[in-house]
């Protein structure tokens, strides 16, 4: 939730007044300190000023865009802001509302009390605690903001029958458009963990969610009941699920009496913090009152019960309905809801099905012994604030990983708060940043970006603080030499950083790599390598002894974490000596970062600690020489790839050895009078594979990446099946079918559209339907047709409405 709040922040900037000059961001001193320290480090390289403070006293006098208070309050308070709100509204300023999901079951929703923005974590919706992640953050906005939320919104468009599709909208890949312009630089969603948390919704519906809370804040306010009897000042106010206990000169004896326990709370200076949950028993509730000095018997937690209530007075009750669409009310037995699930499952092909050739991507094999310990309760049951001396193992893990991450890279330090590799790439910019501030190179601001670049690398340097100026690539995809050397030595006295991805994003080696970084340091600047395409270099070569000064590692990508449909991903940073003492860390947790930290980017620690055991798991089991041999056979196949497919589809970009790196960029732009790139990638579809990687880095081609995981067999059957589609183009090109009325115009070919009684096409189902053995004999069927991407923006459908609504086309 830290970095939903920040860029919540980001978006409150954007959409303030185009005539206001409004530089300052509230947030209320009741938000979690992880938060605050969150947005106070994003705020900053951008140049805006964060005020923390009381809300109740806050001056709007001050040119102020937005503000950000907590729902409930990291004490426990539930407080009104309907009149904060109003007067934030009156000033000018949007407002954000960091909310728990489970409170807003029973709690009035943050809309209904003025709020713009409401962010927070979905971690209480079923997700393992992990010791700080992956969990999914969230955010909603009021209409009026919701095209120009960062990320992606999964919308509502129709395909070619005129039915409902569901698609990415707007955002897809905005990045890689908008680049220096994008409203942000996340690429990188928790769309597994989201998943987890709307299935949580999906099978208790809104009545068992709303029993869970009254559940939770029953136990809370038994809590606080009894305490008062024993003497203890708490909330006044309402509250949810947290009681924050005065002890003054007793903190130190709670905390052995709680340890003596096995219980685990927050400590202040003269308070005490006590969060309770569903799964909280009777006999836990007597020990949490025998630690603060209860005698046996001297509280009847029965009579305690019948005597609090469970409901909110006005104006915090909530009254106003939620979840109504029938998927959240259909599905309570617990066999309809397996079926729901694999019904859901069915419609996507993964890796279990066929190779995923997405470029730039990695899909590769996720090995399930590399899984199975992410549910182990002593990697998934820990709080991310847990004390040091309960984590030893954890703490392990992190150490070891550090060190085999440092030694396969060749850098000296790891940081593995960035929890994506788009956090990576920022925090990578942040650390160069911190680094020229010490040596008194504020001046330092400028970032040189090869055209050829991933486009999260542009909006990453733009929130780090940083112009970007583009540098131009030749014919071959690499950097120009000579215009890379001419605009550093142009800015050297501006220049901080060169942003670039080795192998490049062309699939390339560029054989000038040292010489471009060498340039950068003569020029006063440091390397930020892109570490995305890192699978083809783990044991052939080190980021740090090319010339880079610092890399971040998709560690969903090249170690093995699985991309669930989007996330979690992780994306730490390894730098080299010099830049050590500027890595992240984290006001609530000691030992973190270095010596004169740049500041905070993640909510937890150590970003997503509970997906790292599977990168541990995989470095350990295939050792020095497996990771090498990794390596050589993802660049084998590639090449494989590139030989089998050049006759038919021109690779673009190849290196000096006439040779392409882990990936190849395939050509189609000479048969766009005959078929275009979406023909094929939806044509593929029919052939039981996943399109690979559209029009990026270049339009109207193809970027494939095969990775090491595929075998000869599985290269050879999509190799066959681009090939066969390449004769479909001819007989095009050929006069022989109809150029708009064939089975790459119409693909991808659905079940209804194949079985459907009247079928008029001048080709046979057989062929729309089973081009190949391999289909004939285990079909996937694509769930929809051709989705319209015009409509789908032009009418954005983002929520759940009745399908009479997507027929009548009406903007919701």
């Amino acid at each position: 939730e830290g970095t939903a709040a920040a860029e919540a922040m980001a978006l409150a900037l954007r959409a303030r007044p185009r005539k206001s000059n409004a530089n300052v961001f509230f947030v209320s001193e009741k938000c979690h300190p992880h938060v605050i320290s969150v947005v106070q480090t994003r705020a900053e390289p951008i140049g805006v000023e964060v005020i923390v403070g009381d809300h109740t006293t806050y001056d709007f006098s001050i040119p102020t865009f937005g503000v950000l208070v907590a729902y409930p309050t990291t004490d426990g308070d539930v407080l009104p802001y309907a009149d904060f709100f109003a007067a934030a509204h009156k000033h000018g300023a949007l407002t954000v509302v960091d909310a728990d999901l489970l409170a807003l079951t029973i709690l009035r929703p943050p809309w209904e009390f003025g709020a713009d923005v409401a962010v927070g974590n979905t971690q209480r919706f079923g997700v393992p605690m992990g010791f700080g992640g992956p969990h999914a953050a969230y955010m909603a906005v009021v209409d009026e903001h919701k095209r120009v939320m960062p990320g992606r919104l999964v919308g509502v468009s129709i395909d070619s029958a005129g039915k409902p599709a569901y698609r990415l909208s707007l955002q897809t890949r905005e990045q890689h458009i908008r680049r220096e312009k994008a409203t942000s630089n996340i690429c990188t969603a928790q769309v597994l963990l989201a998943i987890m948390a709307s299935m949580y919704a999906v099978y208790h519906g809104p009545h068992g969610l709303r029993r869970i809370s009254q559940r939770v804040h029953l136990l809370a306010e038994v809590l606080r009941a009894g305490l008062r009897q024993l003497g203890y000042g708490v909330n006044a106010g309402e509250i949810f699920d947290t009681v924050t206990v005065s002890a003054p000169g007793r903190v130190e004896d709670i905390r052995a009496a709680a340890l003596a326990r096995g219980v685990n709370l927050a400590y202040y200076a003269d308070r005490v913090g006590v969060s309770l949950d569903e799964a909280v028993e009777i006999e836990e509730m007597s020990t949490l009152f025998e630690i603060f000095g209860a005698q046996p018997g001297q509280l009847d937690l029965g009579a305690l019960a019948d005597a609090v209530s469970v409901d909110y007075p006005a104006p915090f009750a909530r009254t106003s309905a939620y979840l109504t669409h029938p998927v959240f009310n259909s599905y309570h037995a617990e066999t309809e809801m397996l079926r729901y699930i694999h019904r859901l499952q069915a419609k996507d092909l993964s890796l279990a099905y066929a190779m995923i050739p997405l470029g730039s991507c990695t899909m590769k094999l996720n090995a399930t012994t590399e899984m199975i310990p992410v549910t182990w309760p002593e990697f998934g049951h820990l709080h991310p604030f847990a004390p040091a001396a309960q984590t030893e193992g954890y703490q392990e893990m992190f150490r070891r990983l550090e060190t085999w991450l440092n030694e396969i890279t060749g850098f000296a330090a790891t940081s593995l708060q960035p929890n994506a590799g788009s956090q990576g790439e920022y925090t990578g910019l942040l650390t160069i940043r911190a680094y020229h501030k010490a040596r008194g190179d504020h001046h330092r601001d400028l970032c040189l970006i090869p055209a050829s670049a991933h486009g999260t690398n542009p909006a990453s340097a733009v929130m780090a603080g940083m112009d970007v100026i583009v540098v131009d690539t030749d014919e071959h995809g690499n950097i120009r030499v000579d215009d890379l050397r001419a605009k550093a030595e142009q800015h050297c006295e501006r220049l901080a950083a060169l942003m670039v991805t080795y192998p490049s994003t062309h699939g390339v080696f560029e054989a000038a790599i040292k010489d471009i970084c060498r340039i950068i340091h003569e020029n006063g600047g440091q390397v930020y390598m892109d570490g995305a395409n890192m699978n083809a270099l783990v044991g052939l070569a080190k980021p740090g002894e090319i010339g880079a000064d610092v890399c971040h590692l998709n560690l969903h990508k090249t170690f093995s974490i699985p991309h669930g449909g989007g996330g979690p991903g992780m994306g730490p940073i390894c730098v080299a000596a010099h830049l050590a003492p500027y890595l992240p860390n984290h006001p609530q947790v000691d030992g973190v970062g270095g010596a004169t930290p740049l500041g905070t980017v993640s909510s937890a620690p150590w970003g997503s600690p509970s997906v790292l055991v599977i990168s541990y798991a995989y470095i350990r089991m295939m050792g020095g020489a497996g990771l090498k041999k990794a390596t050589q056979m993802a660049i084998l196949n590639a090449n494989y790839v590139a030989e089998r497919l050049e006759a038919y589809f021109p690779v673009l970009y190849r290196g000096e050895n006439n040779r392409v790196a882990h990936e190849c960029i395939v050509e189609l732009r000479h048969l766009k009078e005959f078929a275009t790139v979406d023909d094929v990638a939806k044509r593929l579809m029919d052939y039981g594979f996943h399109a690979p990687t559209m029009s990026f880095p270049v339009p109207g081609t193809l970027m494939i990446e095969p990775t090491e995981s595929e075998s000869l067999e599985e290269l050879d059957r999509f190799c066959e099946a681009m090939i066969a589609i390449r004769e479909e183009i001819g007989q095009v090109e050929r006069g022989e079918i109809d150029a708009h009325n064939n089975p790459l115009a119409h693909a991808p070919h659905t079940a209804d559209a194949v079985l459907a009684a009247d079928w008029n096409r001048p080709y046979s189902r057989e062929v729309a339907a089973f081009p190949s053995a391999f289909v004939r004999a285990s079909k996937l069927w694509p769930a929809v047709g051709r989705i319209d991407n015009v409509y789908g923006d032009r009418n954005l459908f983002c929520v759940c409405v009745p399908m009479e609504a997507y027929k009548e086309g009406v903007e919701v």
